[in-house]
């Protein structure tokens, strides 16, 4: 009986150990670019629901996990709303996705990467409206467009990953 009440307390601190260090993931993926934050986030609270004193209700994790749902698909539509929004075409919205996987693609090889991961699809777009022979002040009316959807879809990631934090220390802090 000991072994296996030493056994369950071990399992319970790997589960809080594993919560935490999937809500920091999904904390540095909201600002983060190529790491998928949200995701991560949703798994720190589905692992401290298996933890004994800490009851999260089916309700309440299937809500998160649609909402979650939500936050990483509206994160991909957002940018190029903006850019549509603005004025964009199709080029401008070329542009600004091929911006944001090239972007991308720097932030694994130079240690400036962030800043080429927020540029990309504001000067993808700039150069997609203007290969389709956008005037100048509408080209980059277009990539501001997507600038400022990057930001949105970033602060929304931020939030989601701050609230679940925000339950997971408090839990955890309840179960002291």
């Amino acid at each position: 009986m000991k072994f296996y009440f030493e056994e369950l307390l071990t399992m319970m601190y790997v589960l809080i150990v594993v919560a935490i260090l999937l809500a920091l993931v999904g904390l540095v993926g909201a600002v983060v670019p190529g790491i998928a934050g949200t995701p991560f986030s949703f798994l720190a609270l589905l692992a401290l629901s298996f933890v004994d004193g800490i009851d999260y209700s089916t309700r309440f994790l299937v809500i998160m996990g649609i909402i979650g749902a939500a936050v990483f698909t509206v994160d991909y539509i957002v940018p190029v709303w903006g850019t549509k929004k603005l004025g964009g075409t199709k080029a401008g919205v070329r542009g600004s996705t091929i911006g944001l996987i090239l972007g991308l693609l720097v932030t694994f090889v130079f240690p400036i990467g962030f800043i080429a991961v927020l540029l990309g699809p504001f000067i993808g777009a700039y150069i997609g409206e203007k290969s389709a022979g956008t005037e100048d002040h509408l080209a980059w009316k277009s990539a501001l467009g997507s600038f400022v959807g990057f930001l949105f879809g970033t602060g929304i990631k931020l939030a989601y990953a701050c609230v679940c934090i925000y339950f997971i220390v408090k839990d955890l802090i309840a179960l002291i």
